[in-house]
């Protein structure tokens, strides 16, 4: 039984890589046709539907696991994956079994070939993987899921759900500008788009041509709009273990998350729990205090080893980097620094190399395998060399990471950012590295 489940989840794998060629698609009609075609199953779930630029995955982590401890059987769905597929799709915390992903993943692909044997076009990955999502989130009768937006709202994929109680938007910045838009406001317009007649609305309180944008939008559509106003947080307490910081009523809140922008990501959280007890959702003070507590999010600020630290953080446009550069300076003044860089090409990675480059006493510059949007690493590199002329090209992952340790001591900090897709290769490798190592100790121990 189980290697017949290895083998089907194998080939659900096999025809996820198939799909992959297909690239992006902004629009609702293939997505409606795919999850039409399926029973609709989204429409038996009621969403919290977030979207931003920024913070959309820590949000999503404190919103779930709350709901999570509150009681309520949650589901989430985000992407991209850091360390497995599986991860993408969670109920209750625990990612889609690989029997559930290759079930799933079998009727979505016979919805796809019927729709294609039509005359349609071939949904895309994101559109399977998100169909994929609603079918287990009905599956596993979930009474909410926090679903996060890929790219945009507007025209994603995630937003043909018709049941969204919460539309929450994170901080707002320019991002994807070939796709979204060159200006805050086109920006602020598509991720807005996530916005449902009469629904409620959380938003971060951001700069005057985003909320204006967002207030008219909720006018149009009725939608009662709340402020989540992150200056109003008081008593912070930074740490990389602990955060502490009141807001509004709670005293003394905490959350395990790391990175001094993570306070922000939480006040967001907190403003959207409030709200969804008057949807029907209530949480008691208890539990929402435990969820943000317990909230992990993997690729934030995540530290992976002590000793040195070896941290990585999934900064990869530029408000993002603009705040990892403020947690290296608050958390590691006068450490010396070691980063290992890698961005897509459609990123604004100039921007991203001047903001970063100046910390780190050496830069590695690396590509994710196997992924065309990867920008080459001496391409990287000779844009970082601008900014700081201590910069190497790597040729690889595992390269980088036995570059960057023989470059550090004990008390260095090495810290490995940009593109998602090589972060969870990157852990990988580091984990690995410390076991040989922690290995080899044991050994040498008992001789």
């Amino acid at each position: 039984m189980w290697k017949e489940t290895i083998e089907k989840y194998e080939q659900a794998l096999d025809y996820m890589e198939q799909v992959k060629g297909r690239g992006i698609v902004l629009g609702l009609d293939s997505m409606r046709r795919l999850a039409e075609r399926m029973g609709n199953p989204q429409d038996d779930v009621q969403f919290v539907h977030i979207a931003g630029t920024n913070g959309k995955g820590s949000v999503l982590g404190f919103l779930s696991t709350v709901l999570k401890y509150a009681g309520y059987r949650t589901g989430r769905y985000s992407s991209p994956a850091v360390f497995s597929r599986l991860e993408q799709i969670q109920v209750n915390g625990r990612p889609i079994s690989r029997a559930d992903y290759a079930a799933g993943m079998e009727a979505v692909r016979q919805a796809a070939e019927e729709l294609e044997a039509q005359g349609y076009p071939y949904p895309t990955p994101f559109e399977v993987e998100t169909a994929l999502a609603f079918w287990y989130f009905r599956e596993k009768q979930c009474e909410i899921a926090v679903l996060e937006a890929g790219m945009g709202g507007l025209t994603d994929a995630t937003n043909i759900v018709g049941t969204t109680v919460a539309a929450v938007l994170t901080s707002i910045s320019m991002d994807h500008m070939g796709m979204l838009g060159n200006t805050l406001e086109e920006i602020a317009v598509q991720k807005a788009g996530i916005i449902k007649n009469n629904c409620y609305v959380i938003c971060m309180k951001q700069a005057p041509p985003v909320m204006d944008t967002v207030e008219r939008i909720c006018e149009e559509q009725g939608a009662t709009l709340r402020i989540a106003d992150v200056s109003s947080a008081r008593k912070i307490r930074y740490g990389i273990e602990r955060q502490r910081f009141s807001y509004g009523d709670l005293d003394d809140l905490v959350i395990s998350l790391p990175g001094r922008f993570q306070t922000e990501n939480a006040v967001v959280a907190v403003k959207t729990i409030e709200t969804l007890r008057d949807c029907g959702f209530p949480v008691s003070e208890k539990m929402l205090r435990k969820g943000l507590l317990e909230t992990r999010w993997p690729g934030r600020f995540t530290v992976l080893a002590k000793r040195p630290y070896f941290i990585i953080d999934g900064a990869h446009n530029v408000d993002a980097a603009q705040k990892l550069k403020e947690s290296v300076r608050f958390y590691f003044t006068n450490k010396k620094i070691i980063t290992i860089m890698g961005i897509m090409k459609d990123k604004e990675y100039e921007k991203i190399a001047a903001l970063t480059a100046p910390l780190a006493e050496q830069v590695i510059t690396v590509a994710a395998p196997g992924n065309g949007r990867a920008l080459p690493a001496y391409e990287l590199a000779g844009v970082v060399k601008e900014y700081n002329p201590n910069v190497t090209a790597a040729d690889s992952l595992q390269e980088a990471v036995e570059m960057s340790y023989l470059l550090a001591d004990r008390d260095s900090v090495i810290l490995a950012f940009g593109s998602l897709a090589c972060l969870g290769k990157l852990a990988g490798i580091v984990a690995n590295r410390d076991k040989i190592r922690r290995d080899a100790h044991g050994r040498s121990g008992e001789s």
